[in-house]
């Protein structure tokens, strides 16, 4: 677990999550240890094979050194090399095989370039960059729903342009690949969602349907995948929708993150897929508001420990 963003909520997740997980879960987060609340115990170890033991009686710390104390709600630029490091160090790990995944607490953007000169646009681009991988699809995943959306962090206007055949293609493969092989579904059902209201009724409501997103389904149907849709998404999210499917691909942001929302808000957990490691991470910000209070809700950061644990080939 890197230690994300020390001035934010993620050092108490950290200690939270192990109070639950303990060492039926063990873990090695990857930090300051100063930065930690020290409302319960934690213990340096030199290498993450040291965490199953040591998850018995305290939170595994995997010490690395950042300038100055934490100061909850308030990002200190000093500290921003030492954030990167941090997830640069988990990337290490797992690849080299010393860990099974990496779970990443929530960093600022804005920090990490003001402090040092971050050039990405979130975690998944330089996490992307690490790895040497070519394209990767954010999911979010939790007990009731799977959801990818096709485009990602751009205002609604610009979706009609930025979707393409081509994109649809790489989000649906990737997303078809790592259901087999990560989440261990043998012949995945994915539901697909129209860009326009009633998946464009047939033309009515816009075209984008008939002359997009069908072609690339009929394509890839006859390769073997069961792909469903495009369907109107205001139909795709109810219980016995979602019993028909194992993951939908939505057309843009909001249309595949409110069903997840509100079904658990708690409870989402951000996948990265298309990377050559398991990566996970709570589906929230640094929450700067609530940081050194001692309220946040861990319910997001055990379930992305859960879910990479159990990618991993773990149970809980």
């Amino acid at each position: 677990m890197s230690c994300g963003e020390p001035s934010g909520i993620g050092p108490e997740l950290a200690e939270s999550a192990w109070e639950i997980l303990g060492a039926a879960l063990p873990f090695v987060w990857i930090g300051e240890p100063a930065h930690l609340p020290g409302r319960v115990p934690h213990v340096l170890v030199s290498s993450p094979e040291e965490a199953a033991q040591a998850a018995e009686e305290a939170l595994p710390v995997l010490p690395l050194a950042l300038p100055g104390p934490r100061e909850p709600g308030t990002p200190q630029p000093a500290q921003a090399a030492g954030v990167i490091e941090a997830i640069a160090h988990g990337v290490a790990l797992v690849q080299e095989g010393a860990c099974s995944a990496l779970c990443t607490l929530p960093i600022s953007k804005q920090a990490l370039a003001e402090g040092a000169g971050f050039a990405y646009p979130g975690h998944t681009e330089y996490l992307a960059a690490l790895a040497g991988a070519d394209e990767v699809v954010m999911m979010l995943a939790s007990d009731e729903l799977r959801v990818v959306p096709a485009t990602i962090h751009i205002a609604l206007s610009e979706v009609p342009r930025a979707l393409t055949a081509e994109l649809l293609e790489k989000r649906l493969r990737i997303t078809h690949a790592a259901l087999i092989a990560q989440f261990g579904i043998a012949a995945p059902r994915i539901a697909v969602a129209g860009l326009n209201p009633h998946a464009g009724e047939g033309g009515r409501m816009g075209r984008e349907e008939i002359e997009l997103i069908v072609p690339v389904l009929d394509r890839l149907r006859g390769e073997g995948m069961d792909l469903a849709g495009p369907l109107p998404a205001d139909t795709m999210f109810h219980a016995e929708a979602r019993a028909g499917y194992d993951a939908a691909v939505c057309m843009y942001h909001d249309q595949a993150l409110i069903p997840i929302k509100t079904l658990g808000f708690d409870k989402g957990v951000n996948v990265t897929l298309g990377l050559p490691f398991i990566r996970t991470s709570p589906d929230h910000g640094t929450a700067f508001g609530i940081a050194g209070k001692g309220i946040a809700n861990p319910s997001s950061t055990v379930a992305a420990l859960t879910l990479a644990w159990r990618m991993a080939g773990g149970t809980v």
